[in-house]
């Protein structure tokens, strides 16, 4: 004989939550420039541990910045030669503009700074911008043109993403990162021919999952044209999708959502 669940609908409480612009609670401000700085170089230090579980650490390319939020022409970044899985806060370069660590004894990687450094410095809305040599981002970067918008996910990019198809090897020249940046302006990413994919975005965890998101979206138009002939969305559903997930909120909390089991499993990367 099967049990009845019975329910008291009156003692049910329905606590309506106010309209909001988003369907989550907003993140409260930090309260010093102290606490700010102490934010984004734990969620830098944790951004680098989740691109090593994505697979995205090759050697000794790829780097992740931060902006400072007290000098605003100096950088957090992560030091040459440490493997993204053993990053912790306290291994952090903090990096002026001209190239100087002010911070930190370790190496600096010279490809890190003259592409974020002129990220930085050519667009001030910019917090933290994320560059690796991920699989499926190097792989889609050969073929030299945009993304198209094929599934839902990949709607965050819709006219969001650049391409940068002046490829003249290892980036070492400020005047090539300036290039880039410029390419990339005022969009969440760029794809970097012959080269890979680069994030930006107002904040650390924003820059951090638009990379994996980024990539992911690369991984699946590959899939999907070694199938057959994808069908992309019309661009009124591209566009109106895109306003619905397509903001640096919804980034934030997905980063988060993956940051708290992190920390929790591996603790010793806030030292």
């Amino acid at each position: 004989m099967s049990a009845v669940l019975s329910i008291d609908r009156n003692a049910l409480q329905l606590n309506p939550q106010p309209q909001q612009k988003f369907w989550f609670d907003p993140i409260p401000p930090r309260t010093s420039i102290a606490a700010e700085r102490r934010h984004r170089q734990e969620r830098l230090a944790g951004a680098f541990r989740l691109f090593a579980r994505f697979g995205f650490a090759q050697g000794l390319a790829g780097h992740i910045t931060a902006r400072d939020p007290e000098l605003s022409d100096h950088f957090w970044v992560n030091p040459l030669g440490v493997h993204f899985s053993r990053i912790k806060v306290s291994d952090l370069l903090l990096v002026n503009s001209k190239g100087e660590t002010v911070i930190g004894n370790r190496p600096l990687n010279k490809a890190a700074f003259a592409i974020h450094a002129a990220i930085h410095e050519h667009n001030p809305k910019i917090v933290a911008a994320a560059h690796t040599h991920s699989t499926y981002g190097k792989a889609w970067s050969t073929l030299g043109r945009k993304l198209d918008t094929l599934t839902q996910d990949a709607c965050v990019f819709h006219d969001d993403v650049a391409l940068f198809d002046d490829f003249t090897g290892m980036v070492v020249d400020e005047s090539e990162g300036l290039r880039i940046a410029k390419a990339l302006g005022d969009r969440k990413g760029a794809i970097l021919k012959n080269h890979g994919i680069l994030s930006a975005g107002p904040t650390v965890e924003a820059a951090a999952w638009w990379y994996i998101a980024l990539d992911n979206a690369c991984h699946t138009q590959l899939l999907a044209e070694a199938a057959g002939t994808p069908q992309p969305i019309d661009e009124a559903t591209a566009r109106h999708t895109h306003s619905q997930i397509g903001k640096p909120e919804g980034a934030l909390h997905a980063f988060e959502s993956l940051y708290e089991g992190l920390v929790e499993a591996e603790p010793e990367l806030l030292e």
